[in-house]
């Protein structure tokens, strides 16, 4: 089973513009992600796929795999599919170019998910105790089957507890996707639906078309760069591993 790990990277970013470029302890954001992605050694290949001339200059200037995007796309799953389309490899999977502290365990863990055929797609979710993050719209929930499987992705509260007595556990998704190939190229060519709309988060597409995610548990909280602040963690976080 040949896995490959591909890093969309688009240089925008309404938040944070040009984040990936940003200097994490004397290499660009990009250029952390893609090494932490390499060290784990789970993957056959690992590869950044990007549209812009400086993320690429920076990635093949260490000696990594860029993938040049000849088309515009609106999700990292449709980089990552074009990439994907004309590669050999069995499991694709999509790590964001905004997380630069990449962990071997929940990375292993998440493509050994695939060693059950059914597995058409997976994802990586952490426990929580809902208090403060429950009602915060930037933490996507879900909740899962007996089996791990998602029933459902929210930016609401999931679950509700109507029931106080019940011990308060949820869910965290870490969005880090893994793919059967032709999985991954199947949804990118599906129409948008109502509920990935409604809520904006693409992988309700998948569970709308009846695809099920595999959920894996992982204890791992990966640190995302989404604004100047997270990039000011992620230096402290970098400076005390490396103290």
């Amino acid at each position: 089973m040949k896995v490959i790990a591909l890093i969309p990277a688009r240089y925008a970013a309404s938040r944070f513009p040009a984040k990936l470029m940003s200097d994490l302890c004397g290499k660009p954001v990009i250029v952390r992600t893609y090494l932490s992605t390499l060290a784990t050694g789970v993957f056959d290949k690992v590869m950044v796929v990007t549209d812009h001339r400086d993320i690429a200059d920076q990635i093949t200037a260490i000696g990594g795999d860029v993938y040049f995007s000849h088309f515009p796309h609106e999700s990292g799953s449709d980089r990552i599919a074009e990439a994907a389309r004309n590669m050999e490899g069995d499991i694709f999977v999509n790590v964001q170019g905004d997380e630069p502290f990449q962990d071997t365990r929940s990375l292993a863990d998440l493509v050994a998910a695939f060693k059950s055929p059914e597995v058409k797609v997976a994802s990586l979710m952490s426990c929580f105790t809902p208090v403060d993050g429950s009602v915060n719209s930037n933490i996507v929930k879900v909740v899962v089957d007996k089996n791990d499987y998602a029933l459902y992705f929210s930016r609401s509260e999931i679950p509700f507890f109507r029931n106080t007595a019940v011990t308060r556990k949820a869910y965290r998704h870490i969005g880090v996707y893994a793919y059967r190939k032709e999985t991954l190229l199947t949804f990118t060519q599906m129409d948008k639906t109502y509920l990935e709309e409604a809520e904006m988060l693409e992988q309700l597409r998948l569970l709308e078309n009846g695809i099920r995610i595999k959920m894996v548990e992982t204890q791992h909280e990966a640190i995302a760069i989404d604004t100047p602040e997270d990039l000011q963690k992620a230096i402290h976080y970098f400076q005390k591993l490396n103290e």
